[in-house]
């Protein structure tokens, strides 16, 4: 009979080839868009983002490189919107900000608190969780909290949507870098 290392082996190969073959359908390509040569068809992939180059990542020994709060637009768009506030707790991997009690000096017994949820990285109107507390104290220092919804909440999801979606064009136009279309070599 078989071996069970050839059992092994003949299963990889089938599981193997239906990964591949199941990744992505079949898209006929132009041969006119693409130049013939492989260096130039490489070049074009890599400064259209289509590629990498594994090359590069041997060479860099030092560790992993981690792209997060940098080029996550909602997260950055976040914390701007509320950099004057002091921050409690910042958790990208858990995506939450909560920020600290605040008070203007116009109503000294008055606090706010902001919780911002991020419940997906998209930018769109419920891509966010946000809660305002305020803490309103007494000449006791009796303090009451309470949850409060209406139009502060509105305001900031506004200004972190579009602060965000600002981020996004800008991202956008700096990655983008144009195809110059090369004379192909015989």
């Amino acid at each position: 009979m078989f071996s069970t290392k050839t059992i092994n082996i003949a299963f990889l190969l089938i599981f193997g080839s239906f990964l591949l073959s199941s990744c992505a359908p079949f898209n006929s390509v132009d041969a006119k868009k693409y130049p013939p040569n492989p260096e130039l068809r490489v070049k074009k992939n890599l400064e259209e983002g289509r590629g990498f180059r594994l090359s590069n990542s041997i060479k860099n020994k030092s560790g992993t490189t981690y792209e997060f709060a940098s080029s996550n637009e909602l997260w950055r768009a976040s914390l701007d919107t509320i950099d004057f506030m002091p921050l409690a707790s910042v958790n990208y991997s858990g995506g939450i900000i909560i920020t600290d009690w605040y008070g203007n000096n116009q109503v000294s017994n008055e606090n706010i608190k902001i919780s911002i949820r991020f419940l997906t990285n998209e930018i769109r109107s419920d891509a966010l969780d946000i809660k305002v507390f305020k803490k309103v104290c007494d000449n006791l220092n009796k303090c009451k909290i309470s949850e409060t919804s209406g139009e502060l909440i509105k305001e900031l999801k506004k200004k972190i949507l579009k602060q965000a979606k600002i981020y996004e064009v800008k991202n956008k136009d700096k990655n983008i870098k144009p195809y110059t279309q090369h004379k192909f070599e015989k």
